[in-house]
């Protein structure tokens, strides 16, 4: 049966199960919607194996998350115990070099552990999800004198030397959003498709930039047209923010040829009524072109395993930072206690990175940690398994399936 946010929802299933969505068919007009989607794993297989099968239907079945009133897991999966274990911080503010380096050094001041995190930066401007919990107890933080000062040193680092309140946002939850959802939410709020997005790297080669119209269908439909590179949750990101903007999607169509992505949405406003101004329609370019950027990473990325501790992430970044390295995106996830992190870097003076400066980087905590380290044009073939391999999607489901 057909209800409000569905497709999200479905998509969001599939992404978090590594499948990568290859087409897909949307028709949900009435009481029941019909969606097809063509998956294969991570490696461009079929799904053949009978207990994985046997998973996506129980995801996406009667017996699936879906039907508890509508509400979702984090996307991170912390290690193998209860979600509740931990204490969501959300910050945004605007980007500098270093920024990530001082946020964490605050929680490591303040003896917390981060067992998971994502950053994601856009327009000039960083949004962070970042869980931690308390050392040596492993609970959530929940004293208020402590929180007050954790949220202060946050601010003031967001703020930097411009003092001004509007510039960042500090926040805690405890409950369970999405956080690759949350990231939308969050520099949506903050209207980061406002503005000239910086030239980079990736943007000069053709047909790089999003091609997005929307036009007037005859059968009382809004059609959005997006043709752009394709990548890894690509479905994800474009769904979700015409969610979050009130629209439902009716019909799609969603088709990969090689490197490019074609994706047509029949839209309605909540309301039901179609896209009639020009200004709505340019609002609504903007922020799928936004949606789009926010998780595209030029440059190079770095795999670092080693044993969890209070602190890690503080010290990587510091090293980072200290090779005048800045960290454009970043995926932080804990398992038992194995920590795994991925940073895409890029010169902080805005050249391409020395691999001289990456060979001492890897002198200097090889003896500590395991580093892997892609290059751009290794990162578009691999960049969703390796991705994947931190995120720990598939383990953290079915965990909550046999429980």
């Amino acid at each position: 049966m057909n209800k409000p946010g569905i497709l999200l929802e479905v998509v969001q299933i599939l992404t978090d199960l590594d499948l990568i969505i290859n087409k897909a068919y949307i028709s949900s007009d009435g009481g029941w919607f019909m969606d097809v989607f063509h998956v294969t794993d991570q490696r461009g297989n079929k799904v053949t194996d009978c207990q994985t099968i046997e998973h996506i239907e129980k995801a996406l079945g009667p017996r699936s998350q879906t039907n508890d009133g509508g509400k979702s897991w984090p996307g991170k999966h912390i290690g193998m115990h209860s979600v509740g274990d931990y204490t969501a911080i959300e910050l945004i503010g605007r980007d500098r070099p270093g920024l990530l380096s001082e946020i964490s050094a605050v929680l490591a001041d303040l003896a917390l552990n981060v067992v998971a995190a994502e950053v994601w930066t856009h327009n000039r401007r960083i949004a962070c999800v970042v869980y931690v919990n308390d050392h040596p107890t492993c609970r959530p933080v929940d004293d208020p004198t402590r929180l007050s000062m954790m949220e202060e040193q946050l601010k003031n680092i967001l703020r930097g030397c411009e003092g001004k309140e509007n510039v960042a946002q500090t926040s805690f939850s405890t409950g369970s959003t999405h956080m690759d959802r949350r990231l939308h939410q969050m520099f949506f709020a903050d209207r980061d498709y406002e503005g000239s997005t910086p030239v980079t790297e990736g943007d000069s080669s053709p047909g790089s930039k999003p091609n997005i119209t929307v036009e007037r269908c005859e059968k009382g439909y809004s059609v959005v047209t997006v043709r752009c590179k394709d990548r890894p949750k690509l479905l994800f990101d474009i769904v979700c923010t015409l969610t979050d903007m009130q629209y439902v999607v009716f019909h799609a169509s969603i088709s990969s040829d090689g490197p490019q992505a074609s994706q047509e949405y029949f839209i309605r406003h909540n309301d039901g009524c179609i896209l009639d101004t020009e200004a709505e329609i340019d609002r609504v370019i903007k922020c799928l072109e936004a949606a789009i950027r926010r998780r595209v990473s030029e440059g190079l990325s770095l795999e670092l395993s080693a044993k969890d501790k209070v602190g890690l992430l503080s010290e990587v970044t510091r090293v980072l930072r200290e090779h005048g390295l800045s960290v454009s995106r970043a995926g932080v996830s804990t398992v038992g206690e194995q920590a795994m992190n991925v940073f895409y870097v890029r010169d902080s003076s805005g050249n391409p990175v020395d691999m001289k400066t990456i060979e001492t980087l890897r002198k200097e905590i090889g003896h500590t940690m395991m580093l892997n380290v892609k290059k751009p044009t290794e990162q578009k073939v691999t960049e969703a398994s390796s991705w994947a391999k931190t995120n720990f999607f598939f383990g953290g489901l079915l965990d909550k399936l046999l429980n």
